[in-house]
């Protein structure tokens, strides 16, 4: 049972809302994104509550740290990546796209992905 509490707040402890609070106004998703924030929101209270900590692995300085310092450099990744997707989507509601472009866009999100995945690995 410990180490399901310890692996759901490393879990948690990996979220960044900021970079989707945008998407609480998309008239098709805003409601959707509510609801898994507001999930999140309750599941760390819980967590937080039933531990018996202030804060997320506050018994794990040095996984801590070790998320921290990955999501430095995944963050940068994820609006590049995050960025070059609203682009080909609007690229793609244009009556001529362009092809080349969007082939472009698409190269940056492919290779952000593999930086992503690849410093998203569970480490900690």
């Amino acid at each position: 049972f410990r180490t399901l509490l310890e692996n759901s707040m490393m879990s948690l402890a990996k979220s960044f809302f900021p970079l989707t609070a945008y998407m609480k106004k998309d008239p098709e998703f805003g409601a959707f994104w509510q609801i898994i924030y507001d999930e999140f929101l309750e599941t760390k209270r819980l967590l937080l509550k039933i531990a018996g900590h202030n804060e997320l692995m506050e018994n794990y300085p040095d996984g801590k740290a070790s998320i921290d310092i990955r999501e430095r450099i995944v963050l940068p990744l994820l609006t590049i990546q995050q960025y070059a997707l609203l682009r080909i989507n609007e690229l793609n509601k244009e009556q001529k796209p362009d092809l080349d472009l969007i082939q472009t866009y698409e190269k940056i999100v492919t290779r952000s992905l593999f930086g992503n995945t690849n410093a998203s690995r569970n480490s900690a």
